[in-house]
Order: structure tokens, then C-alpha cells, then sequence
């Protein structure tokens, strides 16, 4: 196989391949070590023994020439182009050396140097996209990077000297600036930072760096400046080091970071960056701030990816400052510190600095009055720290990142807030496979799974685990997630170096809070449920409303928690762990009996709304609250409370019931009636099976028999109709024990209604006969009210059609009478099965239709099941396939949101054979 379409070779960054554009799969990380070592010696033979000490770095496998041989032939195969052969001396790998960016960079640095044109150096240093040959961890690889970069540190400065010679004195100054700062002790760089101020006309600041770096290389390595550097001093000091222009050229500030080399998504962020940028009202200065979100988000990521993307917008230069606002060393860089690093950067000599704040202030704006620069205020505490910064110029743009929400900079100043919240999955597996490459996922996509759901989408943790693995490219994946998996090392697992892991960075945060601040701030991450209301914290903390609302304030604007909703909070994954670490031990018991207690009395009082009024009361008390109960009334509140309440609820029914379980136990009860109406019946089995447990802890055999009776109900809903007996005989044993008269009529009533939905007529009336009995011995209206239609509908079933129907008629007007919802629509459920059992169909229809309005407006997404069921069954045989489509397609749809799969499969089929019928 050949091609014509020509293919180039990256090592600057991943080792990757495209052809005209399009990648190529290069195999894994030890398969594109062998073609790297054949491309940084390309058309040179490589010797097998040279080959298998780099790839293996001297742990070769007893089989490495096999391997070596198999890595090869499938590297023909991905680049039929080329030619891998074999000679005597070894392997060679035959290609353009301009196809490789290595040798490339080389032939266009050579170039550069004998012409010293300062735009060859540039398009040779352009073709650097990140470290060379990331991603192999091998000793080859690491020695040949560190070679690599003094290679363009050698180029970067031989491009100094040419920019100094074509005067561009005033471009470079800015970077030499930067440079000198990371690199004290480089001489060859003191020269040209020397020559570059004193050609920019300040000689003064040019003969004080001097001196500075004479006292460093004394102080540092005990020596004096080499005479190279010393030369270009005292040319300075003669006036022979160049031309001094009459005007001083303004210098154009790059201030930027490299951008990041990982970067992934935010798309819809970045445009909305740009979308700010474009749609800013003329004569005003564009603020883009509140690039907010918790520490390691990829606030300053977004910024500075966005500004390199953009900085042919802003051709007077990009200003750029860590303004320290969450820092480990707790000290904030000052605005005047900052505004002397501008002035700095735009320029100005030492002596020409004002030594007034507000002076100052004025020359910097004056310097980017009509200019059009981008400004990047990283890392700010707040807004009194950014406002002095703001230059007054309209053509200027500013970007403030903060943990701040920065409210008064967008009240005040028009500033765009873009909070970030935690990557989607797509973006965060792009991420990592940015930085992994998409085949070491592909080998292990379950624990990509695990480690992408552990992070939470923060990118500061994908990052680490990156970077983990990179260390450590032949341990598998499934090391790095099974260690993540345990919620109480997993900030461990994500601390990388003391400046760089997770528990760092939020402590920044911490850092900052009151002591009241800091202690709702732990208590918060101890909360069960992924989200906390108002009035649950407050319980939670102990504190009133209000404080608690400003406290979360507090907090949201610090962006370690957020109000994803109004009145609802919640906490990024790994800033909740970090929070329950700082969890003081002494409060933490009492805090989470509170939210319990909050909880079991809230729920018990919103159970009273939602029409259970056919239940056995609850034999436990609502417990009392220092708060005080939630604000509902009616049904519909009920459920919504009930709706946005389920997670934290079913969450501290999970966590908390040895602590608690006399709370856990009415939560669940509470939540019974809940869980049958919108169709979570899994959810209301396990409630049940912990609530077992704790009734096992404080209950009577009454309690006992109500948990039995309930359990079995969620086991006969999911049509498990073992489990359901062995607990209702447990139920009726214990109700019988205890003479409790209620509790055997409801046990009873609750076999009946299940040998309706078995079809066992004859067992179901004599369960119903005997819950009758019983609750009429105690005068329980809507116990007798219910029996007389489960009676009604087994007579009818079992011949006694007009018997049935009678008692039916009779009940229903009683049961919308006594607001039963809920038994006036099974009453006209009952009615309509008989009908069509008796071949009057449309009747049935009616009564279905009854029955369904009745259950929308009770809410029961299971009722509603068993009557669309039915209601299709009576379409279909009334030959109306479209109306039975439709029924059973509803019924199919709350079926499988239910978990109930063996009768939505039942459903399905009826559907396909209907699906498949011919056309009458």
C-alpha cells in the first residue's frame, strides 16, 4: 500500500504523525518510543542492541527482539510511505528530514545563524508545541528533553542578538525582563537585558542591573562577571554599546504565560469570552471577569488559552499579573506592587516612576490611553484590589480571575462574570487522553470511567492523575482508580507536590474564612446528599436562618460552595471531602443528628399533604426541630418538597441509621406513599430493608409488623412475589402477637390487593373478607370503604358481574366523598376490568379514562401504569391498534423508569405482535 499525500513527524510534544492533516494511529507509548529513536536519527541505522536500551531502558523483556520486530511491522503498516529496512549495522528509518519537526527546528536555527535574520529564528522556535517526545518516561527520552532545551534556549537567545541588531531593542525587553527574573545567574542573558535597557534609553536601570547581578554571582557562586559582561558595562558606562535613540521606544509588553499544553473544551466558555469581547459598547472598556470557580478549576487555563488565542486583537501588547489572592503564602500582591510591574513592563525608567500611588495609577493609564492591550489580573482577593488596576482607555481588555464571584466589579463596572463549573465527561476523557493518548485508554476503558468520575471534572485532578501516569507508562490504569476509589485517600492520591495537589490549593481558601465561616463550611461537607436547602443547613449548623444565609453567601462567593439553584447549594466532589476533613470531631455527632431530626420531621409532615390517608399512622413521632417544621401546604408543595428533598433524604437513610435510626425509620415511612407515586419502587425497597434494621433497634412488634407489611408491598410492586409473602406472614404473625387489630386488617387488605394483581380471585376475597371484618370491628371507615371495593371487584371477576359492579358504584361516591383519590381511581379501575372482562368495552373505556384522570391527579405514576395497561388491552380488542400503541407505549415508558423490567418486556411484546399484525 502506498499513498502520495506526504505525512509529518512531531516531536515537539506528543510523538505524533498526520497525513495531510489527518492523525495517524501510532500504537502505544512503546511502540512510538521505537519510531522516535529511528526519527531522531532518521536516514542513520539505529542498532537493534541501541534500539532495545532506549525502548527498555535496560529491563528488556527475554523477548525483546520479537517485540521490537512486532512494533516495526506495524509501524510499515500505519506508514506504508516510508521505509523501515534492515542493514547489517541495524535499523533505518528512510525520510525527508524536513517531514520532522526536530530536524526541521535544526536546519531553519542553522539558517537563522548565517543569515541573522531574526524572523528565521522565530519560524524555527514556532514549531516548539510543547515538551519533546511528552509522554515517554524512559532515560533516552528524559536526557535527550533536556538536551532539546538548552538547544532553544541557545536559539532564543541567538534570536535576542539578532532582534538587538536590528534594533528592536523595545520588542524584547519585555521578555528579557521575565527571563532575568527566572534566570539570575546567565550572563550571556545579563548582557542582552543590559544592552536592551540601555538602547531603550535608560542606562541608569541598565548599570543598576549590573550591579545587582555582579552581587549575585558573589553572593551565589563566590565569582565575578565574565569578561563578555563585563565589556558590555563598561561600554555603557563609555556610551559605545549602540545607539541611545533621542526618544525613548516604548516597549511592547508580552506578559503572557505559555499557554496551556492540555488544555480540553470549554468551548461555549471561550465563546462566550470572545462573544464579550465583541459586543462591548464603544468608549467603554471591556471587563471580562468572574472567570470564578473553585481552586483548580482551570480559571487562569481559560484566561491565558483565550488570550493567546486572541492576541492579534490586542497589537499593543498583553499586560499580565498573579495578583496572589489565594496564595500559600497569604500575602496578596498590592495593587501598587502591580501597577510598578506594568510600569516596568510599558517602559518607564526607575527615576521616571512617581512615587505617589495615585501618580502612578495616572502614568499607567496615561501609557494605555488609545492603546489596544489586553490586560490579565490573575488570582485576585477581591475587588478593591483589581479596581486600581483598571486602565480608563475604551480600547483596552481586561480579564479578572478570581474564587470570587467579584459582585462589585460587575455592579460597578459592567464586568461580564463567567463562573466555571466542572468539565462534562466528554471534556474531561479529552483531557486525558490529550495528555495519555487515546490507545492507553482505549486498553482500559473502565478504570477511565473510574478515574474521570473520581476527579469530578476538576481539571487540576485529571491533571495530576495525568501526569501520575505519564511518570509510571507501564502500571496500569486500574492502579491509579483503585486508588482513587476510596473517598478517604483520595486527596492523598491527588497531591503531587506541596504547591501542587488538590488539598493545597482549596486550603488557599480555607485560609481565608472566619472561624463561624469555617465551621459551616465543614459541617456542610459531613451533610448526606449531593445538594443542601437553606433550612437544612440551618439545622444542620445550629444557626438561624439568616446567618446561615449569610454565611453560605459567604462561602458561595469564595466559590467553594455554589447555588446551582435558588436556595439549594452544593459542593464540588473533592471540595466536599476536603470539608468534612476540616470537620471538627466534637461537632460533628451532633450536627448529624440535626440534619436527621430536620429531616424525619419535615418528611412526616409533608407525608401528611400527599393523600395517605388509607394508611396505618405512623407508630413514631415526628421528632422537634430547633428550626422549626419546612413551609408547606397542600399537595402539590408536599411533593415538590419531596421532589427536591430525595437525594438527601435517601442519602441519610443510607448513612445515618445506626446513628439515628428512629429518625431513618419515619423518614422511610414518610417517604412510602412518595415513593409508590412516582414509581421508585427499588428506591422503596431498600429504604425499607435499612429501616428493617433500625426498627430491629427501637421497635415494638407493631413497628416490626408495619415494616414487614411495607417491605413485602415494595417487593409485591416489583412483582417478587416470594420475597413479598415470606414478609407479609412475618407482618400478619407479629400484628396477631401484639393484638393489634389495625395491623392484621391492613396485612390482610395488603394480600388481597396483591392476589388482584396475581390473579387469584378466590384468595384475594377471602383476604379482603377478613381485612373487612377487622376493620369494621374497629370502625375504620376508609379500611372498610377499600375492602368493600377489592370485594366488589373479586365478585365480579368470579360471575358475580352485577354484584360486582353494585358494590363498586356504591363505594366510589364514598371514596371522592372521604378525598381518596387514590381509591376512587383504583374503584374505577375495578369497574372498568369487569366491564371488558364482560365484553362491554366502550363502558370500560369511559372508566379507564376515569381512572386515568384520577391518577394524573394523584400524581401515582404507578397507578397510572396498571390503567394504561389496561386501558391498550381494551383498545386492542376493539380493534383501535393506534390507541393501544399509545397506551402501552406510556405504560412501557413508566415501567422501565420504574425498574419493572419483566412487565415492560411483557408490554413490548404486545407491541411488536401489534407492530406486525396485518391491516384489517
Amino acid at each position: 500500500m502506498t499513498t502520495d499525500q506526504p505525512v509529518e513527524f512531531r516531536l515537539f510534544g506528543s510523538v505524533e504523525a498526520d497525513r495531510a492533516g489527518t492523525p495517524i494511529d501510532l500504537g502505544h507509548a512503546r511502540q512510538r518510543c521505537v519510531l522516535a529513536v529511528l526519527l531522531v536519527d532518521a536516514n542513520t541505522a539505529v542498532s537493534v542492541e541501541e534500539l532495545i536500551d532506549r525502548v527498555w531502558a535496560g529491563q528488556a523483556p527475554v523477548r525483546a527482539r520479537e517485540s521490537l520486530q512486532s512494533y516495526l511491522t506495524r509501524l510499515r503498516r500505519a506508514l506504508p510511505e516510508l521505509s523501515i529496512s534492515r542493514n547489517g549495522a541495524g535499523y533505518v528509518l528512510a525520510v525527508d528530514r524536513h517531514a520532522v519537526d526536530l530536524h526541521r527546528f535544526r536546519e531553519l536555527a542553522a539558517t537563522a545563524q548565517k543569515t541573522g535574520d531574526p524572523a528565521a529564528f522565530e519560524q524555527a522556535l514556532a514549531l516548539w508545541q510543547g515538551d519533546p517526545l511528552a509522554g515517554l518516561d524512559v532515560p533516552w527520552a528524559r536526557a535527550l528533553r533536556t538536551a532539546l532545551a538548552q538547544e532553544r534556549t541557545a536559539v532564543e537567545l541567538d534570536l535576542v542578538d539578532a532582534q538587538l541588531r536590528h534594533g528592536k531593542h523595545g520588542d524584547v525587553l519585555p521578555t528579557l525582563t521575565t527571563r532575568v527574573e527566572t534566570n539570575p545567574l546567565d550572563e550571556r542573558l545579563a548582557g542582552q537585558y543590559l544592552l536592551a535597557l540601555y538602547r531603550a534609553g535608560r542606562q541608569a536601570d541598565a548599570l543598576s542591573h549590573y550591579e545587582h547581578v555582579r552581587a549575585t554571582l558573589a553572593e551565589e557562586l563566590g565569582i565575578d562577571p565574565g569578561p563578555d559582561l563585563r565589556a558590555i558595562h563598561q561600554q555603557i558606562l563609555t556610551g559605545e554599546a549602540g545607539p541611545v535613540p533621542a526618544t525613548p521606544v516604548a516597549p511592547v509588553p508580552r506578559q503572557l504565560p505559555a499557554a496551556p499544553s492540555s488544555f480540553s473544551g470549554r468551548t461555549r466558555e471561550l465563546d462566550r469570552l470572545t462573544a464579550a469581547l465583541d459586543q462591548a459598547e464603544p468608549g467603554r472598556t471591556v471587563i471580562i471577569s468572574a472567570v470564578g470557580g473553585t481552586g483548580g478549576i482551570g480559571k487562569t487555563w481559560l484566561a491565558v488559552h483565550w488570550a493567546h488565542q486572541h492576541t492579534n486583537r490586542f497589537p499593543d501588547g498583553q499586560l499580565f499579573v498573579n495578583l496572589r489572592g489565594f496564595d500559600p503564602s497569604g500575602k496578596p500582591t498590592s495593587p501598587q506592587d502591580a501597577i510598578r510591574g506594568f510600569l516596568d513592563a510599558l517602559g518607564v525608567e526607575s527615576s521616571a516612576i512617581p512615587v505617589a500611588f495615585d501618580a502612578q495609577t495616572a502614568l499607567y493609564r496615561s501609557l494605555v490611553a488609545s492603546k489596544r492591550m489586553l490586560i490579565v489580573l490573575d488570582n485576585a482577593a477581591d475587588t478593591a484590589q483589581v479596581v486600581p488596576l483598571l486602565p480608563g482607555s475604551p480600547l483596552c481588555t481586561v480579564v479578572v480571575t478570581s474564587r470570587d464571584r467579584m459582585i462589585g466589579l460587575v455592579n460597578t463596572h459592567g464586568a461580564h462574570p463567567l463562573p466555571l463549573d466542572a468539565l462534562p465527561e466528554p471534556e474531561a476523557r479529552a483531557l486525558l487522553a490529550g495528555r495519555l493518548g487515546t490507545t492507553r485508554l482505549d486498553r482500559e476503558p473502565d478504570a477511565v470511567d473510574i478515574l474521570i468520575t473520581c476527579c469530578a471534572g476538576l481539571p487540576l485532578a485529571l491533571s495530576i492523575v495525568a501526569s501520575r501516569a505519564l511518570e509510571h507508562p507501564g502500571f496500569p490504569l486500574a492502579e491509579f482508580a483503585a486508588e482513587l476509589q476510596q473517598a478517604t485517600d483520595r486527596l492523598a492520591a491527588l497531591d503531587e507536590e506541596p504547591t501542587l495537589s488538590v488539598r493545597s490549593v482549596l486550603s488557599w481558601s480555607y485560609a481565608a474564612l472566619t472561624e463561624e465561616q469555617a465551621t459551616v463550611f465543614g459541617l456542610l461537607g459531613l451533610a448526606p446528599g449531593p445538594d443542601i436547602s437553606l433550612l437544612a443547613a440551618a439545622n444542620l449548623a445550629d444557626l438561624t436562618d439568616s446567618r446561615t444565609r449569610s454565611v453560605l453567601r459567604s462561602l458561595e462567593r469564595v466559590s467553594l460552595i455554589q447555588q446551582h439553584v435558588p436556595g439549594r447549594f452544593r459542593m464540588h466532589d473533592l471540595v466536599r471531602i476536603y470539608a468534612a476533613e476540616r470537620a471538627e470531631v466534637q461537632t460533628r455527632e451532633p450536627a448529624l443528628r440535626r440534619i436527621a431530626a430536620f429531616y424525619a420531621n419535615a418528611a412526616a409532615r409533608c407525608e401528611h399533604f400527599i393523600g395517605a390517608t388509607s394508611r396505618q399512622a405512623s407508630p413514631v413521632e415526628p421528632p422537634t426541630t430547633s428550626r422549626g417544621p419546612v413551609d408547606v401546604n397542600g399537595k402539590d408543595a408536599a411533593m415538590a418538597w419531596f421532589d427536591a428533598e430525595y437525594s438527601g433524604l435517601a442519602a441519610t437513610v443510607r448513612s445515618l441509621a445506626e446513628l439515628a435510626p428512629r429518625d431513618v425509620w419515619l423518614i422511610v415511612y414518610s417517604m412510602d406513599y412518595y415513593n409508590m407515586l412516582r414509581g421508585r419502587l427499588e428506591e422503596e425497597v431498600v429504604g425499607w430493608l435499612i429501616a428493617l434494621d433500625c426498627a430491629a433497634e427501637f421497635a415494638d412488634d407493631v413497628t416490626l409488623s408495619r415494616s414487614h407489611r411495607a417491605l413485602g408491598q415494595g417487593y409485591q410492586r416489583l412483582d417478587r412475589q416470594q420475597e413479598t409473602l415470606t414478609h407479609w406472614d412475618e407482618a400478619l404473625r407479629l400484628a396477631q402477637v401484639a393484638g393489634h387489630t389495625e395491623s392484621e386488617a391492613q396485612t390482610h387488605y395488603a394480600f388481597a390487593s396483591a392476589w388482584e394483581a396475581w390473579l387469584d380471585f378466590r384468595k384475594g376475597l377471602t383476604h379482603g373478607e377478613q381485612a373487612l371484618t377487622l376493620f369494621q370491628s374497629i370502625d375504620h371507615k376508609v379500611g372498610i370503604l377499600r375492602s368493600l371495593g377489592l370485594i366488589g371487584y373479586f365478585a365480579g371477576r368470579l360471575g358475580k358481574v352485577e354484584y360486582g359492579l353494585a358494590t363498586l358504584e356504591k363505594a366510589l361516591p364514598l371514596a371522592r366523598s372521604e378525598g381518596l383519590v387514590e381509591t376512587a381511581a383504583e374503584t374505577n379501575y375495578f369497574i372498568a376490568q369487569i366491564l371488558r372482562d364482560t365484553d362491554r368495552r366502550p363502558e370500560a373505556i369511559k372508566r379507564y379514562e376515569q381512572a386515568l384522570a384520577l391518577c394524573i391527579e394523584n400524581q401515582s405514576l404507578y397507578g397510572e401504569v396498571e390503567v394504561q395497561t389496561g386501558l391498550g388491552d381494551c383498545y386492542a380488542e376493539m380493534g383501535d391498534p393506534d390507541r393501544a400503541r399509545s397506551a402501552w407505549a406510556r405504560a412501557v415508558e413508566l415501567l422501565d423508569r420504574q425498574n419493572r423490567a419483566a412487565r415492560a418486556d411483557t408490554l413490548r411484546e404486545k407491541l411488536s405482535k401489534l407492530d406486525h399484525e396485518p391491516e384489517a
